[in-house]
């Protein structure tokens, strides 16, 4: 029965250290980004970049009006 009187108060305040934890990391934002770190797991940085354009990829945009002659 002595052991209860220990163990009760233990529990309770481990849960409040664990709520407080919780609320603190939803508070700062750690949950803001879920898919992000399993992305930076799968794919390597050069991958997720997307290609430099190049300079022949560059469509000229069609002349508007009527040619004169």
């Amino acid at each position: 029965m002595d052991s209860l009187l220990m163990l009760i108060p233990i529990a309770l305040l481990l849960g409040l250290v664990g709520l407080g934890t919780f609320l603190w990391a939803l508070k700062s934002g750690q949950f803001e980004d879920l898919d992000g770190a399993a992305n930076r797991i799968l794919f390597e940085e050069d991958d997720m970049a997307p290609p430099p354009p190049a300079e022949t990829d560059r469509a000229q945009p069609p002349e508007q009006g009527h040619k004169k002659g």
